[in-house]
């Protein structure tokens, strides 16, 4: 039976450990698939049970010089995590700094025996003193102990799988560097990679806190409202039953997710939606866990477990996004693969080449231990990841959910989209926008009839026409003799008259149709609207238009995405041609096609992509799957709560606010650009370092602080992208 389990590796901070990990779980007989989340630091195994099982996989783990151990997935994320002890939280960091420490002792020691400073620094290179006092000796020697504690493990493991790592790397070029009589460097390089490691394991951990702080949103316990007595109960949110009844009081954050069953309130639903103005709440909302009640007290019914609420599956796919690697993040991976291979050829070429030719072999060697320290590519492999959780976190909190790094590099790549018309670029729910009288009419007579014709019908335009009697506060008359004429419209007897109402079709039939009439029901067609058109046994009363209302903001989503970058804005629509063309003429969009069923709304997507390039789809999640699917990626609108639009989209959007989509073009593309800046620095300094070797200036510390220096600032610069969370551009 093939079945999947997933494990949080402890330690798991760079490429080299899932490296480790491929080489001994994934060679378990059974073992089909290994799915790596770097910065959550867990695996995912798919396996046949008939052949391995969990304590197998644990085995191999550790074998790998790591220790695992099995995730309950049924947990809320980051609920159930596991207390670590002082030396698993610090004993890296304790290590790193006793290795430092002593690398001070022994300089100031060396400086204090021979009375000067460079005699310390400089060892024996070319001043009367070839050799190291024995205290000095043994001061480095404890510091290389200390600093190689966590390396020199992973090091034999990788000699034993002949797999050269960064780990096998740092050893040889310490023990070279010994061998030689450079006890100075070999100290300082062990204390120098063990800092990047510090550094590199705290990047990470600063990434994965990033995803972490979503997790606080959620308080852990929940107040709620015992069935039995009415007693007020204390219980982890975990342990809330569906259908229980829990009390919020203002200021506090709700717990679960819900249904507003008690009270009116406020609540601030930026950590979901991104919303910066608080939403009303009343009896029938829909409340999110994670979010923050603002000015009274509430009841609701909780409707989702604490793992299932849209918070915890926000978190959820964050966490899972890691595993749908980004196109470049592939490709350096691929690079480190090879490029660690080829740089120890390299190291052993120039060992062994120069001497032949009349060169100090001590020399060469020492050369060729610098090319070994700066061939270190983690600086490389771990921005990569680290920028990308930063940008899907970042994104995140801001409200928009990006399902995974190949999704976010696409959507830096697209200069096409293609949005829906209905409830993208409109409202989603038609209004009345214009109310024209006839033959002496009233408007409150004309809403009066129209009312009590429409009352019956559950037609969206028969909606529109009752919020607005409403609205004006006009009570629909009574109707008598209701009857429906199919497809055309409806009729009935009011104060013992016949009146009708119905489409510009019916007029016709009716052969009513004056000038004035046609020329009102023209211009209000051409602008898109729909008719309702009411007449009595005597003559026309008047016309009510109704359409979609265009969003205010869609005309400046336009110009925002063309300021970004997109070259070519296209809209789908299944409405008819005039509606479409109006639409598009107020919102300045570039191309229209209209009057389109679902399955022909993914055609035109394949159409524009082969016309234009990788398309953005824009729509609800649901209507519009097909295209959704089909385009380079597909961006769901307004989804907070919307099960379906979360699954089916590559990217959703919490809330209805178009200004995130220019917003999402813009964090992509800096995101990508952050990653290039990465990848060309840290390359460049390698590369520099490579000729400093061959010209015998660059020196074994001058070369591990470089590589640290790139990857301090490699991570930095990744981290920057968290800070980007409240850019929205509102204009």
């Amino acid at each position: 039976m093939i079945t999947t389990e997933k494990f949080r590796i402890r330690g798991m901070d760079c490429a080299e450990e899932v490296n480790a990990i491929k080489g001994t779980v994934g060679k378990l007989p059974g073992v089909t698939a290994l799915d790596f989340n770097l910065i959550d630091g867990t695996i995912t195994v798919r396996f046949d049970a008939g052949q391995v099982n969990e304590t197998s996989i644990l085995d191999a783990v550790r074998r790998a010089g790591l220790e695992a151990e099995a995730v309950d997935e049924t947990c809320p994320p980051g609920m159930c995590a596991v207390e670590e002890g002082w030396w698993r939280r610090r004993g890296r960091a304790f290590m790193c700094w006793t290795s430092g420490i002593f690398v001070l002792t022994g300089f100031i020691t060396h400086a204090l025996l021979h009375g000067s400073l460079l005699h310390a620094l400089v060892g024996g290179e070319g001043i009367s003193h070839h050799s190291f006092p024995l205290p000095v000796i043994l001061f480095y020697a404890a510091a290389v102990l200390a600093g190689a504690w966590f390396v020199a493990p992973k090091a034999l493991l990788a000699f034993r799988r002949f797999r050269a790592d960064m780990n096998l790397l740092m050893t040889i070029a310490v023990i070279g560097a010994m061998v030689i009589g450079q006890w100075f460097e070999a100290g300082t390089v062990a204390f120098l990679f063990a800092f990047s490691l510090l550094l590199e394991s705290w990047s990470v951990g600063r990434a994965r806190r990033a995803i972490r702080s979503l997790v606080n949103l959620t308080p852990p316990t929940a107040r709620y409202i015992c069935p039995h007595d009415g007693d007020i109960m204390d219980r982890p949110v975990a342990e809330v039953p569906l259908g229980a009844t829990v009390l919020v009081r203002p200021g506090e954050r709700i717990p679960l997710d819900g249904t507003v069953t008690k009270g009116r309130t406020s609540v601030n639903q930026a950590p979901i939606t991104g919303e910066s103005v608080p939403v009303a709440k009343e009896p029938g909302s829909e409340v999110f866990a994670g979010t923050i009640n603002e000015d009274g007290a509430i009841e609701f019914k909780a409707t989702k477990p604490a793992a299932d609420t849209t918070l915890a599956r926000i978190i959820r796919m964050v966490e899972q996004a890691q595993s749908r690697r980004a196109p470049v993040e592939q490709w350096v991976e691929k690079f480190a693969r090879y490029y660690t291979p080829a740089m120890i050829a390299v190291a052993f070429l120039v060992a062994v080449v120069p001497p032949l030719f009349g060169g100090q072999w001590i020399r060469w060697f020492y050369e060729a231990l610098v090319m070994l320290v700066i061939a270190c590519p983690c600086a490389l492999v771990i921005s990569t990841p680290v920028s990308i959780v930063a940008a899907l976190t970042a994104a995140a909190k801001a409200g928009v959910l990006i399902k995974g790094g190949a999704f976010l590099e696409a959507a830096g790549r697209v200069t096409v989209f293609a949005l829906d018309k209905t409830g993208t670029l409109t409202k989603g729910h038609p209004e009345v926008q214009e109310i024209v009288l006839l033959n002496g009419h009233t408007q409150a007579e004309l809403l009066a009839r129209a009312a009590a014709l429409e009352i019956h019908s559950e037609h969206p335009l028969a909606a529109a026409v009752l919020r607005k009697a409403q609205a004006e506060k006009v009570l629909p008359l009574v109707a008598q003799d209701f009857r429906i004429l199919k497809g055309r419209g409806a009729e009935a007897m009011i104060d013992g008259r016949l009146f009708w109402l119905g489409s510009h079709r019916l007029l016709h039939e009716k052969g009513v149709e004056e000038a004035e009439i046609h020329a009102h029901a023209e211009r209000l067609e051409d602008a898109g609207h729909s008719l309702i058109i009411v007449g009595s046994d005597r003559h026309v009363c008047g016309l009510i238009s109704v359409a979609d209302t265009i969003r205010p903001e869609a005309p400046a989503l336009v110009r925002q995405l063309k300021a970004a970058g997109v070259r070519h804005v296209a809209m789908l629509t299944g409405d008819n041609q005039g509606t479409a063309d109006a639409v598009a003429r107020a919102v300045g969009i570039d191309e229209v096609r209209a009057e389109l069923l679902p399955e022909d709304k993914m055609k035109a997507i394949q159409e524009i992509a082969q016309q234009h390039g990788p398309v953005a789809m824009v729509g609800d999640g649901v209507n519009d799957a097909p295209a959704l699917a089909t385009a380079t990626i597909g961006i769901a609108m307004g989804t907070a709560g919307t099960d379906a639009a979360i699954e089916t989209a590559d990217i959703a959007l919490m809330s209805d606010d178009l200004a995130r989509l220019p917003w999402l073009i813009r964090h992509a593309r800096r995101s990508l650009r952050i990653i290039r800046q990465n990848i060309v620095f840290a390359l460049a300094v390698k590369a520099a370092f490579m000729i400093l070797a061959l010209l015998q200036v660059a020196t074994l510390w001058m070369a591990i602080a470089a590589d640290m220096g790139a990857s301090l600032l490699v991570i930095f610069n990744a981290l920057r992208l968290l800070r980007f969370d409240e850019k929205l551009d509102k204009s």
